[in-house]
């Protein structure tokens, strides 16, 4: 059967958003999800049901917001063009979007991931000096061409069942990370830890000692970063050299890098440098286990290396000693605003190699620090595990998209 081509204005009412008056403070913190671009920037699933603020009745009635029912297809029309999402409730937006409420014509799963597709097409249609900006008028003229409602749920079932399985293998992730930071914190700031007979060392009555951050756990002494790692900066290998980049190279990473991928663990960046751009630049290669901190533009994105890697002078990395990869992870994940607070610069802020290095923290015995690594490894296995069958997925799902959005495949 031959695909026909549709208006979005014809398979939906395209609608637009608003921002009540910020001054009025009556009008936020209602019962109404009021969801922004700026909300679907580091949104990874398809359905949301809320944003950072929520506004109240008086609030929607006050502008020209409009509620939006469930299973509406939302799309950033600006700043920038093409975040795309599924209302999972009613929900309003800013003027941000160009949502689209479905009608008898279209299955909901199905626009969303055609209007993915079609993210490109729109954007190259935006237009403004400031920035390019997706009108009401051009977003309702956009064709898109649609199978029968029983083709469109196949095919949004086949897409839909990948990103299923995404989703579930981040909640999974989501679920052992919280695990593992309230462990850190169990441990290592309320010294809940077990002692030898398998108790809490602090509830059953575990020597206390005064240190210079406070009472510490007998046997526990206060140090600084570099005494449990080495503070590892970064280069780059002069861009007016071709040769010094090569799509399979040594693992080059930069802050843009970690703020695309979401993951905890990483393995190589956009590009990778060749042994040539490596010998002509600081940068300096770290073992598997290192962890990454992004050290300015911005100051604090954190990741640890699956492999042999190397960075841009925007991290201060550690290379922990005796494997402690975990509790130097924590330590940067829970110290990252004092970090930030303490950082210098006019044009941007940074955390200079010494200010890494001179960070102070509580250094636990050897005995414990191997109990949690011990405990953390697992953890950190199952998580690296489900990021790279992610990856994998999230490959063969935009494979995918194409060819089932163009008819070259036939599903049944």
């Amino acid at each position: 059967m031959m695909w026909k081509k549709y208006k979005l204005s014809e398979i939906g009412t395209v609608v637009g958003g608003a921002t009540p008056s910020t001054t009025v403070e009556r009008f936020y913190g209602g019962d109404i999800p009021w969801l922004t671009p700026k909300d679907l920037s580091n949104f990874q699933d398809r359905y949301i049901e809320r944003g950072e603020r929520n506004i109240t009745r008086e609030g929607l009635d006050s502008c020209s917001a409009q509620l939006l029912p469930a299973n509406s297809v939302l799309f950033s029309s600006r700043a920038p063009i093409g975040y795309v999402a599924i209302a999972k409730k009613t929900i309003a937006t800013n003027q941000g979007f160009k949502s689209i409420i479905p009608n008898e014509k279209v299955d909901s799963l199905f626009l969303y991931y055609i209007l993915r597709y079609n993210k490109e097409k729109i954007e190259a249609m935006g237009s403004g000096t400031t920035f390019k900006e997706v009108s009401g008028a051009v977003m309702k003229n956009i064709e898109v061409a649609l199978p029968s409602l029983e083709e469109q749920r196949r095919i949004a079932g086949i897409l839909g069942a990948i990103d299923d399985k995404i989703e579930n293998n981040r909640r999974i992730n989501t679920n052992l990370e919280l695990q593992a930071q309230a462990l850190y914190k169990q441990w290592f700031v309320d010294f809940e830890f077990p002692n030898e007979e398998g108790k809490p060392y602090k509830s059953s009555g575990g020597k206390m000692v005064d240190s210079d951050l406070g009472t510490i756990p007998d046997r526990w002494r206060v140090g600084k970063l570099e005494d449990i790692g080495d503070i590892i900066g970064g280069g780059t290998p002069s861009k007016a050299v071709a040769e010094y980049y090569t799509k399979n190279g040594i693992a080059w990473i930069t802050p843009k890098d970690l703020s695309v991928s979401h993951s905890k663990f990483t393995s190589k960046g956009e590009t990778d440098i060749t042994e040539l751009g490596y010998k002509n630049s600081s940068a300096k290669i770290m073992p598997r286990g290192s962890v990454l901190f992004s050290s300015r533009a911005p100051i604090g994105y954190i990741s640890i290396a699956k492999n042999d890697i190397c960075t841009n002078q925007g991290f201060k990395s550690v290379v922990p000693n005796n494997g402690c990869t975990a509790f130097v992870y924590y330590f940067l994940l829970s110290n990252t605003e004092n970090i930030e607070s303490k950082a210098t610069g006019s044009t941007f802020k940074e955390a200079s190699g010494a200010l890494m290095k001179s960070l102070e923290l509580v250094i636990p015995s050897e005995d414990i620090l191997e109990k949690f690594e011990n405990i953390m490894s697992p953890i950190f296995e199952l998580q690296e595990k489900f990021e790279a069958e992610n990856e994998t997925l999230a490959t063969l799902r935009d494979a995918l998209l194409p060819k089932l959005m163009n008819g070259e495949i036939i599903t049944k």
